[in-house]
């Protein structure tokens, strides 16, 4: 009796120890999943515009085949990776975080580069190009999930960087739930998104109520607006999050005169108000600075990038690269 007793209490031990290291990956996966948000918003903010010309009928169904190729890519070819540059390359991480921030840097600059001098975007799939519905449904989601991919990429090397050193299969379990959380909220927030304009016509034409059939004619008249918001705070946040990472990447390579120019200018800022508001201040101050530096490396970019990347990337894949 004694023994069995002894065992059962072995068995509690081992079952807090793995509760313990659950609520731990847990812990760590959201943390790192919040480093991620600057390509987190941008990656819902982009999907939509992949639906744009369907059926209403078919917009969730594109939503889960895009939902299901993030999934794959994320952990059958991303995670695997990022757990290979952690093990046996870690000096790789911080270059490849600094790609992936400039990568986001031209992306906003590009959005308002598009805003400032309006001219037509060379996308790969055209609005209007004539077809069978299904191979163009099967086009579009193919270019949401290459698109995807970057962004993917993008996520789990930050999530990666925020993992505080730990196991191997710590690292990879947390890389997953966060990869996996992330893209439920992404492409959750996507579908209802995009169905809510749905909704707001439903309770419009079928409210009992004239407040339920008001509420669905504001919704509709919303959502563009909504849209446009969104699209507003995706870009501003890849500026933000693209800035800071090569601010940020850079003072690991040990060029930090930026980064401490942009620390001691916010701070000098903070101390400007209230002490009540400092920690906000300060904050805010620091994202704005590393917004307006990716806005600048942005716009340095959008030639290199338009010129020389996209030539080379039509000659290697035979096309452009798609349009956001």
């Amino acid at each position: 009796m004694s023994g069995l007793l002894a065992l059962l209490d072995d068995v509690a031990g081992i079952a807090k120890v793995a509760a313990a290291s659950v609520d731990d990956v847990a812990a760590q996966a959201a943390k790192a999943g919040a480093k991620a948000a600057g390509a987190v918003i941008d990656d819902a903010a982009v999907t939509p515009k992949y639906l744009h010309g369907f059926a209403p009928a078919r917009e969730l169904p594109i939503i889960w085949k895009i939902a299901r190729g993030s999934i794959r890519n994320k952990l059958l070819i991303l995670l695997p990776a990022a757990l290979l540059l952690s093990n046996f390359a870690p000096w790789l991480i911080a270059p490849l975080l600094m790609l992936g921030g400039a990568y986001l840097c031209f992306e906003g600059a590009e959005k308002i580069y598009h805003v400032l001098v309006p001219h037509d975007d060379h996308a790969v799939f055209k609005e209007d190009a004539p077809g069978d519905p299904l191979h163009l449904e099967e086009r579009k989601a193919a270019g949401a999930i290459k698109t995807d991919f970057i962004l993917s990429a993008e996520i789990m090397t930050i999530i990666l960087s925020a993992i505080p050193e730990s196991t191997f299969w710590m690292e990879a379990a947390t890389l997953a739930v966060a990869g996996v959380g992330i893209t439920v909220a992404v492409y959750g927030s996507v579908a209802l998104i995009v169905k809510m304009d749905d909704v707001g016509l439903f309770m419009a034409q079928n409210g009992r109520l004239g407040l339920t059939q008001a509420f669905g004619r504001g919704l509709v008249r919303a959502m563009p607006k909504f849209m446009k918001f969104l699209t507003i705070v995706g870009t501003a946040a890849m500026l933000w999050v693209g800035g800071a990472i090569i601010v940020h990447g850079l003072e690991e390579l040990g060029y930090g005169w930026l980064g401490h120019h942009i620390h001691d200018w916010a701070y000098a800022v903070a101390h400007m108000v209230p002490a009540a508001w400092e920690g906000l201040v300060e904050w805010s101050a620091k994202a704005a600075m590393d917004g307006v530096f990716g806005l600048a490396l942005g716009f340095v970019l959008i030639p290199v990038a338009t010129k020389v990347i996209a030539p080379i990337w039509g000659a290697v894949f035979g096309g452009k690269k798609e349009a956001h």
